[in-house]
């Protein structure tokens, strides 16, 4: 198992703040300071805009209602100084709410694939799928590995900032149980592509028993083409077989990722309540919705 992978809103190891970890791999170099205390210039490309200005700056680059993970990862570090005030991130169980909220829209929208429960005792919000887990708590730090782990860093970043609205309504198990998912759908374009290819394959036999009776002399004239009846024939059936085999594939197609996906939710546990060997024990799993010792708010 790989080594858990954690962040923190507030500060990690090296004593830096998100805006650190968050933006480190899209901050300019920087040329270090002189054996006397002055800055070297060879970076720098005239002065340096003050605060009001860069943060004027920010705002108009940046669109703060709609602001998301491909936002932040493009943000460098003196951006995110400016345009968010540490002292104004959200901890605790706010945060622990927000995300599991966040999470579970996610997981309703088919955007992440994971089983989320909200721990009240000890306060935690666990995520886990068949690939991976992360453990989120009260300060916005995060151990975990896999998807699930990546999935749920931006998602704690964005519940962490004020500015961002964290969904209200969202379902308390938005993940279906195994024996809920259908087959497939879109049935009613696969009943329109059979009915298309029946009439293909009608239109085809008509035209070779046109050409049969051209042959012999049943119907038609001299200047009926029975080679242009026979090609036309095995055109319209050829293009009606392609129609059948396309509409079995897309059945099959759909039964195959159907049962794969029975097979990911019986995984994490939606059958029979067993949480993956991987995933850490943080309390119990088939408890109910509200605070006590060791209790979750358990969902899918």
């Amino acid at each position: 198992m790989a080594d858990p992978d954690s962040t923190s809103p507030t500060e990690d190891e090296r004593g830096n703040t998100p805006a650190d970890s968050i933006a480190a791999e899209t901050e300019p170099g920087t040329e270090g300071e002189s054996g006397d205390g002055e800055t070297g210039d060879s970076g720098e490309s005239g002065e340096e805009l003050d605060t009001e200005a860069l943060r004027k700056q920010v705002e108009e680059k940046y669109d703060f209602d709609n602001f998301g993970p491909a936002d932040m990862a493009e943000m460098t570090a003196e951006e995110w100084d400016v345009a968010f005030d540490e002292d104004s991130w959200i901890t605790g169980d706010e945060l622990l709410d927000r995300v599991t909220r966040d999470l579970r829209n996610r997981v309703a929208n088919r955007d992440v694939f994971a089983r989320i429960e909200r721990h009240r005792d000890p306060p935690r919000v666990l995520a886990y799928s068949d690939e991976g887990y992360a453990v989120v708590y009260p300060d916005g730090s995060l151990e975990g590995e896999g998807t699930v782990m990546r999935d749920v860093k931006p998602t704690v970043a964005l519940c962490s900032m004020d500015s961002y609205d964290a969904p209200e309504n969202v379902p308390d198990r938005p993940l279906p149980k195994p024996e809920e998912v259908p087959e497939g759908g879109g049935e009613l374009g696969n009943w329109m592509l059979q009915a298309i290819a029946g009439a293909q394959f009608l239109a085809g036999i008509a035209l070779l028993g046109g050409a049969v009776l051209a042959t012999a002399g049943v119907i038609g004239n001299r200047g009926t083409s029975i080679a242009l009846l026979v090609v036309a024939g095995v055109a319209f059936i050829g293009v009606s077989l392609v129609l059948f085999f396309t509409v079995a594939n897309a059945r099959l197609s759909d039964t195959f990722r159907s049962e794969e996906y029975r097979d990911r939710l019986r995984a994490i546990g939606l059958e029979d309540g067993e949480r993956p060997e991987f995933v850490p024990e943080l309390g119990p799993q088939n408890s109910g919705s509200e605070a006590g010792a060791g209790e979750t708010d358990e969902a899918g």
